[in-house]
């Protein structure tokens, strides 16, 4: 059973991996506008993948007998200038998620969860994919920002692909 703290904490994750979700919802959509095909589905993949982090959470929460709220959120940020701010904020935002996710591996240890510190252990490695990914494609997309083809070329070439993790928590729905 998951200590109490953890759970409420965990709750609001599952929060803020939906308005990442929506987030990354908003920059694909900015990037569709842009007729950068590449770019959108990227985004869009993104997008889905927080919705699937947070249903991960909610399934670990119904599969500990606990109770899972899905909380509302903010509206996303959803006007952009240009290609480079939207993945700026993309990796600002995974910086955050990855302070979350580390103050919640924090809170499992220091409530002696040993279970939900386990739990955690995916989302550490996840978070560290992630800001990596997002740092070199606003590296990319900074040195780029005039030429959208070779933005879409990199993005073509180096994302995607990546088979599922068998090692990932089970998805609530799925």
């Amino acid at each position: 059973m998951p200590a109490p703290r953890f759970v409420e904490c965990l709750n609001q994750q599952i929060g803020h991996e939906l308005a990442a979700h929506n987030q990354y919802l908003a920059i694909a959509v900015h990037y569709d506008a842009l007729t950068m095909p590449q770019m959108a589905a990227f985004f869009y993949a993104q997008a889905l993948e927080e919705r699937d982090h947070a249903m991960m959470m909610v399934r670990y929460l119904l599969d500990t007998d606990e109770d899972a709220v899905i909380p509302g959120v903010e509206a996303p940020v959803a006007r952009f200038e240009g290609v480079v701010a939207p993945v700026q904020l993309a990796l600002d935002q995974e910086k955050k998620v990855t302070s979350q996710i580390n103050e919640l591996l924090r809170t499992a240890r220091e409530e002696t969860d040993f279970a939900s510190e386990q739990f955690m252990q995916w989302f550490i490695k996840e978070q560290v994919e992630e800001v990596a990914t997002m740092s070199d494609l606003l590296a990319v997309v900074t040195r780029n920002a005039d030429d959208i083809d070779d933005i879409e070329d990199y993005v073509a070439r180096e994302q995607g692909g990546e088979g599922a993790d068998a090692t990932a928590p089970r998805i609530a729905g799925a």
